[in-house]
């Protein structure tokens, strides 16, 4: 049997929460992901799919799931800044993975020029103006050119294996 038939056998028969728990030994940051609606309210959601892309020009890319309820939100916003969450900030990324409410109640936050919520106290954040979208089969994937960023240079809060982490 080639290498291409045994590689086409494991992904017809790949078990999805297996492969879940195997993506999730790769520890990520937590990312908390803020824009202005389609209709002029903001919003925001939790996301741990964030990742450079480039340096020049300056590219960073994040991921949607396309059943989310903020997706077209986000899919036409124009601008939105990715929030690298601080160790401390258990209790934010809660917060905005959660369906419904308003996701910024008890928040402190400004907003950019743009009118992007800016949250406080994050380990770094990055203000986008949408580059690109890429289909990436049930998520969006969402390339931002940075326009501007805060580092702080606290510890940032870690995804580990389900569960999160502290360095």
């Amino acid at each position: 049997m080639s290498a291409k038939n045994i590689h086409d056998n494991a992904t017809s028969s790949l078990d999805p929460m297996a492969l879940r728990n195997a993506l999730g030994s790769f520890a990520t940051g937590i990312t908390v992901v803020t824009a202005i609606g389609k209709d002029g309210q903001r919003v925001g959601m939790t996301a741990n799919s964030f990742n450079s892309v480039s340096l020049t020009p300056a590219l960073v890319l994040w991921s949607i799931d396309k059943a989310s309820n903020c997706f077209d939100d986000f899919i036409q916003a124009e601008h939105y800044a990715i929030h690298i969450l601080s160790a401390d900030q258990q209790s934010i990324s809660d917060q905005f993975a959660k369906s419904g409410g308003d996701k910024f109640a008890g928040i402190h936050c400004l907003e950019n020029s743009a009118g992007v919520p800016i949250l406080s106290k994050c380990s770094a954040y990055f203000e986008c103006n949408t580059e690109h979208q890429y289909d990436g089969g049930d998520h969006i994937i969402l390339v931002g050119r940075v326009s501007n960023f805060v580092d702080s240079g606290t510890e940032p809060l870690i995804f580990y294996r389900g569960e999160y982490k502290k360095l």
